[in-house]
């Protein structure tokens, strides 16, 4: 193979743009120090053992070369003014150095996915590249958009077209050069983009929406002069047996040509390729968009690539929502329930803030809320949680708890806030807490106790092993000699108190706990075995 078989330099695409043409399952942004913007205009594929010769603009395939080993043809690239350059990665761990030369050299960092073939990405970057020459075609509604087809069709029906998706809203329009052409139904449906109820109920009432939903046949709707509404036709977007939207057509002050019918059936084809294809690109839009959220709250990627993509000023304070189920029970509900709490999150916390972005790392979900004012404070976000989780439990019937990560100063340090929003589930989760929202300062002892414990847990060389032996024999015998342990520990040495909570008598308490001290050698007179047990007897049974 040459050292770099490169693709003509042609018209160009956007790094952007050929991000969603390759797909996630293809490849993870790691640094684009120039942005998403950045125009690709060819693609090469370099083996680094051969002098480089790579073009300004190239996407840079670097097939022969995993990891640190692909260091020299990244400073290369960016030396030929390549745009971005493609790798594999041997390890999760190989990214930041990796994204560190690339942002040196000025040039995109793609990783391919190591199980992807290289001849894949190759062909879909090159489709991108060929789909972007002048002239050439592109899949659906290419000669136009939809409001250049409700213009054409207006012109071969000689009426004026509206088109509306399956939700009745209205999604383009003809133009009218004759006001009194237009009827009142056409001229507030285009003023609120929307079809008035009161005409769609007397839709349903006619049927009309019933044949649009069972049958790809033009159908003609009466004049009701009475109402206002001149004659009208309509027809069904289809994509196989799912109805997109529908294109209506309304006569005006000359009848419908003859071919109207044939027109409309024709328009409505055009409209479904074009409408599967917006379909197709908002899913890879917001997919890409989950891409580059995980990406940054892991703290795998920075924070340009996604304030380019969405237009958000990096700069502005933002912080992170988490929220995690209550119990295990519902982590192991049906994915439905899942996407239900997903959508409500969602929905609430997009009518508090426009720009927050919700996505789901199993089990848990988190909100990033970027360009918050300046003037936010943790009792306002606590609030916005509070609403969530009073809603998940009224409409869904779910115990879901939720944490405020700290106010950060931009986008960049949005890990931080994520980072505080899980330290606070894990204490939640671990520990009984009374309310389901908090932000560190609410409930920090039981976070820092968390975290003591999962050392603990993490390191069993610093564990008693005599707390160890009296869990094991618990297991062994049925005892409750470690839950009598802890709960006197717990009352500050109070007997009676013990016993109350433990429902025994206070003599069979004493007893359990000089049954405690004589098996495990343990003496709670002193105060850092008394310390040390509380923690320790605090771990499941499986680690302590």
């Amino acid at each position: 193979m040459d050292s770099a078989e490169t693709s003509p330099l042609t018209a160009g695409v956007s790094l952007r743009e050929l991000l969603m043409a390759l797909g996630d399952s293809l490849v993870e942004v790691q640094a684009a120090p120039a942005g998403l913007d950045v125009e690709i205009r060819g693609v090469a594929l370099l083996d680094p053992e051969d002098p480089s010769t790579t073009q300004p603009g190239e996407l840079v395939l670097v097939i022969g070369a995993r990891g640190r080993a692909a260091y020299p043809a990244l400073r290369a690239a960016g030396r030929h003014g390549a745009a971005g350059v493609v790798v594999k990665l041997d390890g999760p761990g190989q990214a930041a150095g990796l994204s560190e030369i690339a942002a040196e050299a000025g040039v995109a960092l793609l990783s391919l996915r190591s199980e992807a073939r290289w001849e894949r990405v190759n062909a879909l970057a090159r489709a991108a590249l060929d789909d972007a020459l002048p002239g050439r075609p592109g899949e659906g509604a290419a000669e136009g958009d939809l409001f250049s087809l409700a213009q054409t069709t207006a012109i071969l029906t000689g009426g004026t077209v509206s088109i509306e998706d399956a939700a009745n809203r209205v999604l383009a329009y003809s133009r009218s050069t004759d006001s009194d052409e237009i009827d009142d139904l056409r001229r507030r449906s285009i003023l609120g983009w929307q079809g008035p109820e009161a005409y769609l109920a007397k839709l349903r009432e006619w049927g009309v929406f019933q044949h649009l939903h069972s049958s790809d046949e033009v159908i003609s709707i009466d004049s009701h002069p009475e109402l206002g509404i001149r004659r009208r036709l309509a027809v069904a977007i289809r994509s196989g047996d799912r109805q997109l939207g529908t294109i209506w057509v309304q006569e005006g002050s000359t009848p419908l040509s003859e071919r109207s019918d044939q027109a409309l059936l024709g328009a409505a084809r055009v409209a479904a390729l074009h409408l599967v294809r917006r379909r197709r690109e908002l899913s890879e839009g917001l997919t890409f968009t989950r891409t580059l959220l995980a990406g940054l709250l892991e703290g795998n990627t920075g924070p340009q690539p996604l304030a380019t993509h969405l237009g958000f000023d990096a700069t502005r304070p933002a912080a992170v929502l988490g929220f995690s189920y209550g119990t295990a029970d519902v982590v192991a509900a049906p994915e439905l329930t899942h996407a239900e709490v997903t959508n409500l999150v969602s929905v609430h916390i997009a009518a508090r803030h426009r720009s927050a972005l919700v996505t789901q790392v199993d089990p848990r979900i988190y909100v990033l809320l970027p360009q918050l004012p300046r003037s936010i404070d943790i009792d306002t976000l606590r609030g916005w949680g509070q609403e969530i989780t009073e809603a998940a439990r009224r409409h869904l019937g779910l115990p879901l708890r939720g944490s405020v990560g700290c106010v950060v100063s931009g986008l960049g340090d949005a890990p931080e806030s994520r980072r505080e929003a899980d330290r606070i589930l894990d204490a939640m989760l671990r520990a009984d807490v009374p309310t389901a929202v908090a932000a560190l300062p609410d409930i920090q002892a039981e976070v820092l106790v968390s975290e003591v414990l999962t050392l603990l847990s993490d390191r069993p060389e610093i564990r008693d092993p005599r707390l160890t032996a009296l869990v094991a024999h618990d297991s062994r015998h049925q005892s409750r000699l470690v839950e009598t342990l802890l709960t006197y520990l717990n009352s500050f040495g109070d007997v009676r108190a013990a016993a109350a909570q433990l429902y025994v008598h206070p003599n069979t308490l004493r007893y359990r706990i000089r049954r405690a001290e004589e098996l495990t050698g343990l003496e709670m007179s002193r105060p850092d075995q008394r310390l040390l047990a509380m923690l320790q007897l605090r771990l499941p049974p499986s680690t302590t």
